[in-house]
């Protein structure tokens, strides 16, 4: 059976929202993807559209970029986190 949190939310973007408010440090791709348990090329992908979106933005030291969150996407990670405290 599905876990309930499915049914409200793609499940790796909401993850990845709510483990990037958890991690106050700064956040590289390749951790984040195994963190949400998924592959390097997902996490790409879901991270680009979030960063349209305006929720998370990274910031290129050499070769890495890193990631954190807007303020707008500690909003909406907050009410993800809140949803699922309420639906457990």
């Amino acid at each position: 059976m599905k876990d309930n949190f499915d049914i409200f939310f793609r499940r790796k973007p909401a993850l990845m929202l709510v483990s990037l408010k958890k991690n106050v440090r700064i956040r590289y791709g390749s951790i984040l993807a195994k963190e949400v348990d998924c592959t390097y090329s997902h996490a790409v992908k879901i991270l680009q559209t979030l960063e349209e979106l305006g929720l998370v933005e990274f910031e290129k030291k050499g070769r890495i970029k890193l990631i954190r969150l807007t303020k707008k996407g500690r909003n909406v990670a907050d009410a993800i986190d809140n949803i699922q405290t309420l639906i457990r």
